[in-house]
């Protein structure tokens, strides 16, 4: 029927869990208990963790806007915002994109209907061209914690009472963020370690993945 039949999620596979102690909790336990409280994350999103760099921002991933709620591609090049998804769902194959990265600081997204993801003359997000030019370049900006995503025109990703996705302010704000979701593997090293899918032009990546 459509591109969105060839997704493939794959399967989350949890650490066991270790039992509590009295004792004063020692670094390494601190850090195996941050990694749990990510598994549950984790597991109550179908396997989709949240990304916490630009590294992450590669291959299978959604864009969360609020709780379990995704940004999904519609059959007329617009976007909208998914129906709630129940606890242990992940997102519709309409949500999900494929990530490119173009730089250090800019990645391209690529609806599951083969279009790259832009913004038109009115600020709303369209995915309707075939090619990556400036209005297709995307920058996730973390911090304190949170992401916005900005388009080379200055503004950011937000949606709207009507659950329309726009690109039309300038500041983020509260409806400016968001959270991407990615079900490729983690990397141990991903600055290190990048996949060889991922190394080369725009071109050659996209050819890889395909």
């Amino acid at each position: 029927m459509s591109e969105y039949d060839k997704v493939k999620t794959g399967k989350l596979i949890l650490k066991g869990e270790k039992s509590r102690t009295k004792k004063r909790k020692s670094k390494a336990q601190e850090k195996e208990q941050d990694v749990t409280i990510e598994d549950k994350d984790t597991i109550t999103h179908g396997g989709w963790w949240k990304v916490k760099s630009i590294l992450e921002i590669t291959g299978t991933v959604a864009i969360e806007i609020g709780n379990q709620t995704y940004m999904k591609a519609l059959d007329n090049g617009l976007f909208t915002l998914g129906a709630p998804h129940a606890e242990g769902e992940g997102p519709s194959p309409e949500e999900i994109l494929t990530a490119f990265p173009i730089s250090e600081t800019k990645i391209a997204l690529k609806s599951g209907y083969g279009k790259y993801l832009g913004v038109d003359k009115k600020g709303i997000v369209i995915g309707r061209n075939d090619a990556v030019g400036s209005i297709e370049q995307w920058e996730p900006i973390f911090q304190d914690g949170k992401l916005a995503i900005l388009n080379n025109t200055g503004c950011f990703i937000s949606v709207t009472n009507d659950d329309d996705i726009i690109c039309q302010n300038r500041t983020a704000g509260s409806s400016e963020f968001v959270v991407i979701r990615s079900i490729t593997q983690r990397s141990q090293s991903p600055s290190k370690d990048i996949p060889k899918e991922e190394q080369g032009s725009l071109a050659d990546i996209e050819v890889n993945y395909v």
